[in-house]
């Protein structure tokens, strides 16, 4: 249903795989080359069916189950994503001189599995909107989860991402994806969203084992107290929120209202 309503808004198209997450990107000599390289799209990769009905080649002669493609985001790997307490992300500019940024993301509730090749997560407020610039020039990015308990795993997915702000037609429909947490208290900037074109997973036996706690409270107190006028002037004295740390747009300012919903 959100995808049928989702399709109703400019840009929608991307979430039916219609739309290409570069749609609009100047064709930059960096990113001419950047494509050059890219690897194939999961939809072009075939190999024998694994047991769970997804197409899935091995990258070890020796072990089977060490280095799998995978065509969708379902079954184990979708409940093997969305029980991690943590993941991080990856995300780069054009420029071959620029600032390659990885972030950790928390917060339980705050990622959610649009379909079986789209992800989302909320972008809370921060001092640095790195992953928001990198994703307005070029739309590259890298979600890993790794397994820090139970069997060893490390799952990636790698795809075109944009970052949806609170004046976009698809943000109620969107932030409908995220019942389980109060965005109200996290100062919540953006939802990021992510369009897969390569899904893997590879062994993490050297993965240390740790054990999950719970969610620190810090960042809800820090930023409950603000309202979207102060916590724009929050972002506008810091260095990396506006732009990046390479001169790209990051986060506009001053933000939009929050929605009413």
């Amino acid at each position: 249903m959100l995808t049928a309503q989702l399709s109703r808004y400019a840009g929608a198209a991307i979430l039916s795989g219609t739309l290409p997450f570069d749609a609009g990107v100047p064709a930059t000599p960096g990113r001419l080359a950047a494509e050059a390289v890219r690897p194939a799209r999961v939809s072009d990769r075939t190999s024998p069916r694994t047991g769970t009905g997804q197409r899935a080649t091995s990258t070890s002669g020796d072990d089977a189950q060490v280095g799998k493609t995978y065509e969708r985001i379902d079954g184990r790997l979708r409940s093997f994503i969305e029980n991690q307490p943590l993941f991080f992300t990856a995300t780069a500019p054009l420029a071959g001189d620029g600032t390659i940024n990885l972030s950790p993301k928390g917060l339980r509730g705050s990622f959610a599995v649009v379909d079986d090749r789209t992800v989302a997560y909320l972008d809370f407020a921060g001092s640095n909107a790195e992953t928001v610039a990198h994703l307005r020039e070029n739309r590259r990015i890298t979600l890993m989860w790794c397994a820090f308990s139970g069997p060893p795993n490390i799952v990636r997915v790698h795809g075109r991402g944009e970052p949806v702000f609170r004046d976009d037609p698809r943000w109620m429909d969107l932030i409908g994806l995220f019942p389980d947490i109060d965005t109200s208290v996290h100062g919540l900037r953006a939802i990021i969203l992510v369009r897969a074109e390569l899904i893997r997973d590879t062994c993490g036996y050297a993965v240390p084992l740790m054990t999950y706690d719970a969610d620190r409270d810090l960042h809800a107190k820090r930023f409950a107290r603000e309202d979207d006028a102060s916590l724009s002037d929050y972002f506008a004295k810091k260095d990396h929120v506006g732009t990046s740390i390479d001169g790209l747009p990051g986060l506009p300012l001053p933000l939009p209202p929050t929605p009413a919903g």
